[in-house]
């Protein structure tokens, strides 16, 4: 085993039918960019019914048709939010959770400390989270994942990933290993991951590689260091 082997991230989503929520963090392979990309799945109607939408600098998720919305609580949230020098990105409202503890002075683990994993049973389906924090025309990042101890959802075990960034690697965390019922939680380190230098082309194949009847949405950005010039894109599957 190499435990320094970097996939490709199409391959990785090409044999799993189902991810759920997943966040890539990492540099472009030229070095010129922090790269991020978050997307979304869905197997029941009220999951498939969402949208990603850019307001105010912020990323959403939306319903697509309100009129068919069950239980809003998990599926509408701001996925992505900035303050200052850091880019916040998450599966859930925690986004706001961390937010205000950066706010006031203090870190993403200790916003982190006061969730949970989320309540829907029996699959009590992860938070994850990332935190990019931009200096010297360079960046480093710390990922997070919150899940439960047991089959129970007893209590929460939270994890924490701190990483420089290096030309041309990313880490890729996900809310499931694979389909199942209850759906099996993530297990492990975030996986390493290719970031290639091209966002049209790694945007493209990222959307092309997510099973088709349960991809949802995609949005991914690539922020140069030095400029701070933003390139961003966004796919929902319910245009």
């Amino acid at each position: 085993m190499n435990i320094y082997q970097i996939n490709e991230l199409s391959e990785l989503l090409k044999k799993n039918t189902y991810p759920g929520r997943g966040i890539v963090v990492g540099k472009s392979e030229d070095g010129k960019c922090a790269a991020l990309a978050y997307f979304i799945m869905g197997r029941s109607v009220n999951s498939r019914n969402r949208v990603f939408k850019l307001k105010d600098g912020a990323l959403y998720t939306e319903p697509h048709d309100y009129s068919k919305v069950s239980d809003p609580s998990l599926i509408i949230y701001a996925a992505l939010r900035e303050f200052e020098n850091k880019l916040i990105v998450t599966n859930g409202d925690q986004t706001d959770t961390i937010y205000e503890y950066i706010k006031s002075g203090a870190d993403m683990r200790a916003g982190l400390r006061t969730r949970e994993f989320e309540p829907d049973a029996p699959n009590f389906t992860p938070r994850i989270s990332a935190v990019l924090e931009f200096k010297n025309n360079d960046f480093t990042y710390e990922m997070s994942i919150l899940k439960s101890a047991d089959e129970l959802g007893s209590s929460t075990n939270r994890y924490f990933y701190e990483y420089n960034s290096v030309n041309g690697l990313g880490h890729f965390i996900h809310t499931y290993i694979q389909d199942g019922n209850p759906i099996p939680t993530f297990c492990g380190e975030p996986e390493r991951v290719r970031i290639p230098s091209d966002i049209d082309s790694y945007f493209n194949s990222v959307w092309e590689s997510l099973n088709p009847d349960n991809k949802i949405s995609l949005y991914m950005t690539y922020i140069n260091l030095e400029s701070g010039e933003r390139q961003e894109r966004i796919i929902n599957k319910n245009n």
